[in-house]
């Protein structure tokens, strides 16, 4: 489970058998998620408007933007009277580093239970920054198979929730 939330990332190795799920190693980052990649956003509008006050307006922007980007090629934000844009592969070399540290921690728990990448029949995607094209794209490389995400990543967990507590 790949789980990139707004401030946390944790990956969790499990072993489902018998209908009883079994954690084999955790691993992750307690100051990495979604909102590292909205300050990346506003530290990239601040170096090109050096004038933006660094407002909660310019976060919540860089957050929207962050969402359009995941659906488009380019947003378009407007903050305190300045235009502000954004391309996705812009975006996407803005964030890269915080994607590695991901792949990282997933380093870290494979080891720590012993198995390569290649050995995990299915890799789900947790957490709303999980929608992120890129992220995707990470993990489908470095797992070597396509990550599940058909579910709403804002709502698997609780899912996962109820079914266990049936």
């Amino acid at each position: 489970v790949y789980d990139l939330g707004g401030g946390t990332f944790d990956i969790s190795i499990l072993r489902l058998e018998g209908g009883t799920f079994e954690v084999l190693s955790t691993h992750g980052d307690t100051h990495l998620g979604g909102d590292d990649m909205d300050a990346a956003i506003v530290a990239e509008w601040r170096a090109v408007h050096p004038a933006l006050a660094p407002a909660q307006g310019l976060r919540l922007a860089a957050e929207r933007a962050k969402r359009q980007l995941s659906l488009a090629p380019e947003a378009l934000e407007e903050v305190a009277g300045t235009s502000l844009s954004l391309s996705r592969e812009r975006f996407e070399s803005l964030i890269e580093p915080l994607i590695a540290r991901t792949l990282d921690s997933c380093r870290a728990a494979l080891a720590g239970a012993g198995l390569r990448p290649q050995d995990m029949d299915d890799v789900v995607l947790v957490g709303g920054a999980t929608r992120v094209p890129a992220v995707k794209r990470a993990v489908a490389g470095f797992f070597g198979r396509a990550p599940h995400d058909a579910l709403n990543p804002d709502e698997v967990v609780a899912l996962g929730a109820a079914v266990q507590a049936d």
